[in-house]
């Protein structure tokens, strides 16, 4: 168990603090979790002033990225370049990014604020990929005078970088992000590949293909292509249609050019999340192999490969933390109201059908909460109806003070924040199980009254009725 202060006990030592391995890395993951929210609750990281929490597991983070590593060096020719650049959008947090890279992952960013992140935690500019179907001229030039690679999304920003190039020459490589219009997914607004898909060139449109080869043509610089065909809700097979695409795409380039001009690929990322159990499935060694079968050019060592994994890389690995403030009922159905709503699961309240949470219930201790399953809402704090993690769910009756686990939440959760209420963004705390100890570390504070009302205008309150 653990003790007040955190310890871990040996009745809890090989349960909780091995590495994911084997066939025994779900129950570790899940063993570690339980030990977590035990530590976080006898170390006070739960308070009345601070209700939720949100937990990050770093080594399970360490192992998906060793995962992914393994997964395409087991497919790639040697001395193939891959970069892995971790989506920064799933996870903008530095000490998360600066784990990553010290795991071997670079950076795609797609805006300034993630270029910032990414710098701040020490991801260099080779390592970094900058993707956006908006990039401002000024955004450009900054990439392009770092030497951070850039993939342009359509033919008005490649003629914005043929002026920038005139300008100024740089050492940035330079790709072409094209749509494969290969379909869509189970969540249409993910669906990055569809026949309208507002990212890159659509590639079957008429004469799109003619064109971008001929773009090629007339810029010897332009030395890459990108594609990001999945995201959650897509089929493996969809994704590795849309690399085979752009494969068969940079093979009629080269031919038509005389030469290698295209060196690298840019597969994109988005492997798919299992999140109705604590199994890895898809895994990263299940998609390599299927795109070694699909597109073995692509690994043959004549293309350098970069990938863009986000949610993939962190999901599992989160777990949000609430206390249950009231326990009631209306209509005949339990209602558990806690601290964790739409402010954290945004896409959960208002989509629940595509992204469903599974919820742990844990007692005032922190202890996995036994007893018969009953029907129970878990709600969150905002004042809408609507703002419920979970409707009817089967869990042992919660009670005041108790807890829940939203599980499956190291991706997206932590970024999404919706100020609605002027809630505030939850402090987030990465946890290690030793020996001897469940140990966390800051990532993020949480944010106080006084930070909402200052970005909330409140250095100024007289700013419209002033004369």
């Amino acid at each position: 168990m653990v003790d007040n202060t955190g310890t871990v006990t040996e009745t809890d030592k090989a349960a909780g603090a091995g590495k994911d391995t084997g066939n025994n890395g779900e129950d570790n993951r899940t063993a570690r979790r339980d030990l977590a929210v035990r530590a976080a609750v006898a170390q006070g990281l739960l308070t009345e002033a601070d209700p939720v929490v949100a937990l990050l597991d770093v080594a399970g983070i360490r192992a998906s990225a060793a995962a992914l590593h393994e997964a395409f060096a087991a497919v790639t020719a040697p001395d193939t370049p891959v970069l892995h650049a971790f989506a920064v959008k799933a996870a903008p947090l530095v000490p998360v990014l600066r784990l990553l890279r010290d795991e071997g992952l670079g950076a795609e960013v797609a805006s300034p604020g993630e270029l910032g992140l990414a710098r701040a935690a020490g991801i260099p500019p080779h390592r970094t990929v900058l993707d956006s179907p908006a990039k401002t001229p000024g955004e450009l030039r900054e990439a392009l005078s770092l030497g951070i690679a850039v993939n342009a999304d359509n033919p008005q920003e490649l003629t914005r970088l043929d002026a920038l190039l005139h300008e100024a020459p740089s050492h940035s490589p330079i790709g072409l992000r094209v749509n494969p219009q290969t379909g869509s997914g189970s969540i249409g607004g993910l669906s990055t590949a569809t026949s309208t898909s507002k990212f890159g060139v659509a590639l079957r449109d008429e004469g799109a293909r003619t064109q971008v080869v001929r773009a090629f043509l007339d810029r010897p610089w332009l030395t890459r292509l990108h594609t990001h065909s999945g995201s959650q809700g897509v089929p493996l097979a969809l994704m590795a249609e849309g690399v085979r695409t752009v494969h068969e795409l940079a093979e009629e380039i080269n031919a038509a050019a005389g030469r290698q001009q295209i060196d690298t690929i840019d597969i994109g990322g988005g492997l798919p999340v299992n999140f109705s159990s604590d199994e890895e499935t898809p895994t990263y060694a299940d998609y390599a192999r299927l795109l070694k079968s699909t597109v073995p050019g692509l690994f043959d060592g004549r293309y350098g490969l970069v990938t863009e994994f986000g949610r993939s890389l962190l999901a599992k690995h989160g777990t949000v933390l609430a206390r249950v403030e009231y326990a009631k009922s209306a209509g005949g159905r339990a209602i558990a109201v806690t601290h964790a709503g739409v402010q954290i699961a945004t896409r959960t309240v208002y989509n629940p059908e595509s992204w469903p949470l599974r919820i742990a219930a844990y007692d005032a201790t922190g202890r996995p909460k036994d007893g018969p399953d009953v029907a129970q809402d878990i709600a969150g704090p905002a004042c809408f109806a609507g703002d419920v993690l979970a409707t009817a769910l089967p869990l042992p009756l919660l009670e005041q003070g108790d807890l829940v686990g939203a599980l499956d939440t190291g991706a997206y959760y932590f970024a999404h924040h919706y100020a609605y209420n002027s809630l505030a963004r939850p402090g987030i705390h990465g946890f290690t199980v030793t020996a001897d100890a469940v140990r966390f570390a800051s990532v993020r504070t949480p944010q106080t009254v006084a930070e909402i009302v200052a970005e909330s205008g409140g250095g100024d309150p007289e700013a419209l009725v002033r004369e």
